[in-house]
């Protein structure tokens, strides 16, 4: 469905308007610009029904890239081939008119797509009813809210299942009961074979949605694999803030540890323990475990803080926090020294199979100076215990009863 080969895009920055007429006067031969490069060399392919994200900081080239593919810019250099009826979410309300109706532009954007008429008519009670403006499908765009114009522009580009669905973070300005609703869209029409190429800074989103995850950095195709090895890869890059310093990825695709920080603290084991102190990989929901992270000290460090994150199978969130937001510190701790941090917890979990990350840095998050962040340090399993029965990531206490209504 969507192939790309080495990829480039370049923007010219001119150092005042009368250059850019110098250079077209003189064919080019006078061409008094700077070039900035937002792409480079960027290549992948996409295959039918694959659902891919796209992530990196803000200024890596990820909406250029969307941009290129949906046809809306044009590449400096490279090949690319998108086959397939394309409906792309890109900036919000790009190619509506703020003084056309909802319904005008509306037709426009169906138009676009490259329906006729008699198509447009039949599916605009569908478009209106998607989007819940009823009320104001007859009023002029700018009169809407940002959130109702993505309802109205997310309606438009999925009236029809098309085959590529390109979406930007667009998305990300809507409420969340719309959100909900247009995910719950996106999996159907995933289900039905549709390719999706999705940018996005929530990593649930890319995780629950994306077979493989793109990450780009100033321009630069870093990483493409699993969404989990890729996300964690950027959390890393993130803390670290250059390129490949201190981080290590290991282990067969699909489960690929990743492991960063500047090593002046390292985590030397992480344990889960049952109350009477065995180490065991299995426990059963709501029973009460001790995790033990022992730390090698390289440097001296004043309060040290040390962190757990909870995931699930999928590589979804599930709960974390540190020594910090506990309020438990250790005013210094010397180089040449090791010490235990011990996290008691209770298994409030539902059944399943659960990872465990550690970090040691200083401050509330990792993001500043990471001495160490582990991930998938262990691996667990949940099993039930014979209590109520229930579904779900978390068991939670519950009571019921019954009333007579009045």
């Amino acid at each position: 469905m969507i192939t790309v080969e080495n990829l480039s895009k370049r923007y010219k920055r001119y150092p005042h308007r009368w250059a850019r007429l110098g250079e077209w006067l003189s064919g080019g031969r006078w061409a008094p610009y700077e070039s900035r490069w937002v792409l480079r060399g960027v290549s992948f392919a996409v295959e039918a029904g694959e659902a891919v994200g796209v992530v990196g900081a803000n200024g890596a080239g990820k909406s250029t890239l969307l941009k290129i593919l949906a046809g809306t810019t044009q590449p400096s250099s490279g090949a690319l081939a998108v086959s397939g009826r394309v409906a792309a979410l890109l900036e919000l309300g790009l190619g509506f008119h703020p003084d056309f109706t909802g319904r005008q532009n509306a037709v426009i954007g169906c138009q676009m797509l490259g329906m006729g008429m008699a198509e447009v008519e039949s599916r605009l009670p569908a478009i209106v009813d998607f989007a819940e403006l009823a009320d104001a499908f007859d009023q002029p765009l700018r009169s809407y809210s940002t959130g109702m114009q993505m309802r109205l522009a997310f309606s438009v580009a999925t009236a029809l299942r098309p085959e590529v669905l390109i979406v930007d973070e667009a998305l990300s300005v809507g409420d969340a009961y719309f959100q909900h609703k247009s995910m719950q869209r996106i999996r159907t029409y995933r289900a039905q074979g549709t390719t999706l190429l999705f940018v996005s800074h929530d990593p649930v989103a890319v995780k629950s949605l994306c077979d493989r995850a793109l990450l780009l950095d100033r321009g630069v195709l870093l990483r493409s694999g699993t969404p989990d090895a890729v996300l964690d890869y950027y959390n890393a890059l993130v803390a670290q803030r250059e390129h490949d310093a201190g981080i290590e990825q290991h282990g067969p695709p699909g489960h690929t540890v990743t492991r960063s920080g500047s090593g002046l603290a390292r985590i030397a084991a992480v344990e889960m323990t049952d109350a009477d102190g065995r180490r065991r990989e299995v426990f059963q929901v709501g029973e009460r475990v001790e995790l033990r992270i022992r730390i090698d000290f390289h440097t001296d460090v004043e309060r040290p803080t040390v962190g757990i994150l909870l995931r699930d199978r999928l590589g979804n969130d599930v709960f974390g926090t540190n020594t910090f937001h506990l309020d438990v510190f250790e005013p210094l701790v010397r180089r040449g020294e090791r010490v235990c941090v011990t996290f008691a917890l209770q298994l409030r979990l539902g059944p399943g199979s659960y990872s465990i990350s550690a970090a040691v840095h200083t401050d509330r998050t990792h993001i500043e100076h990471s001495f160490d962040w582990w991930d998938r340090a262990l691996v667990f399993e949940v099993i039930p215990n014979g209590a109520f029965h229930f579904i779900g990531a978390a068991q939670l206490p519950v009571n019921a009863r019954f009333d007579r209504a009045p």
